[in-house]
């Protein structure tokens, strides 16, 4: 079954509690990492990062120790085997990072941890809960598949997709710059892309446009497309860098609010996102009247869509618009055409 982010932390958070493990696959980039990071800091567990692609067996049962005797020997724990088995108070998240590039012989090994919960005379403690993550033999990154009797220990499976909605209402809470919101909202295809198979070159992912992100602003304007490309690839960076010549041609958020009730309403989709995004951006207590003005006029233009989306994004980055007396005004109450699109 394939999950959003939202509905991948909701999941987590009813599971771990109750000791479950869950395996969670998708494409490289997607956030799967991030989410179980996420869940750890809301439940206050520690977490604990293997990679069993760079492990051996011996990672997962210990290492043979001869007795003094020398007629008996036991499997010392060591790494993060001893660490788990020395939680006590605090719970503990286990995340088996990146399991179906393990060799057979590791994924086995992790077979008993998993189900009994022990391994050889060791016990893990029962605050202990499993997780993990992979790609899929699809994505070219190493991955040979998983031993279905490893498969069987997880109490489910689903899949984390990449879903513009949810990666907008985090970029705008994390400050990505409003073309990046807007080309993206317009190409929403590209958030996240497979690349041909054996390509030595980037791809999109939410990852990769998080990279793109950081460098806006800080790459000269002649290296743009180069750094863009070894982010993304270089089709993607071609079509960020055509929309960003049309966002820097069009007015500035300044000059529509200036005098929104006659700066001109774009009529190309790509610089209707690229307006509404902007404005989103640049909306405040002390503008938000005369961007509402601005909004009103996309509805009467026939771009309901946008003023939606214009609305929507400046109350997710600032949500304290919404108490505005502005807001309340004009947003709310059973005639507002603007309270209409945003509530559907």
């Amino acid at each position: 079954m394939q999950v959003n982010a939202s509905q991948l932390k909701s999941l987590l958070l009813a599971y771990v509690p109750q000791r479950l493990p869950v395996i969670v696959s998708g494409r490289p980039g997607v956030g799967k990492s991030d989410i179980v990071e996420q869940v750890a800091n809301e439940l206050d567990h520690d977490l604990l990062i293997s990679h069993p692609v760079v492990e051996d067996p011996t990672d997962s049962k210990g290492l043979p120790f001869a007795a003094a005797d020398g007629q008996s020997a036991r499997f010392l724990p060591f790494g993060d085997l001893e660490r788990a088995l020395q939680v006590r108070k605090r719970p503990l998240i286990w995340f088996l990072d990146d399991l179906g590039q393990a060799a057979p012989s590791v994924q086995a090994a992790k077979m008993q941890l998993l189900l009994a919960r022990r391994i050889g005379e060791h016990k893990l403690p029962d605050n202990v809960t499993f997780l993990a993550a992979t790609n899929r033999r699809k994505d070219n990154a190493g991955v040979s598949g998983i031993l279905d009797p490893l498969m069987d220990r997880f109490a489910t499976h689903v899949e984390l997709v990449a879903d513009i909605h949810e990666w907008t209402s985090w970029a705008l809470a994390h400050g990505v710059p409003a073309e990046l919101v807007a080309f993206l909202r317009f190409r929403p295809d590209l958030l996240s892309a497979q690349k041909a198979a054996g390509d030595i070159s980037k791809s999109p992912s939410p990852r990769s446009w998080n990279f793109v992100a950081r460098t806006m602003g800080v790459v000269p304007k002649d290296l743009e497309l180069i750094s863009y490309a070894g982010s993304v690839g270089e089709g993607a960076a071609k079509e960020l860098m055509a929309f960003i010549r049309i966002y820097r041609e069009l007015p500035s958020p300044d000059a529509i609010l200036a005098a929104p009730d006659a700066a001109a309403i774009p009529t190309a989709p790509s610089a209707l996102y690229a307006i509404s995004a902007a404005l989103a951006m640049y909306a405040k207590e002390s503008n938000l009247a005369r961007v509402l003005v601005y909004v009103n006029r996309l509805i009467d233009a026939g771009c309901a869509e946008f003023a939606a989306l214009l609305v929507t994004d400046a109350v997710r980055k600032t949500p304290a618009l919404a108490s505005t007396h502005d807001f309340i005004r004009e947003c709310t109450g059973a005639e507002s055409r603007i309270g209409k699109l945003i509530h559907g």
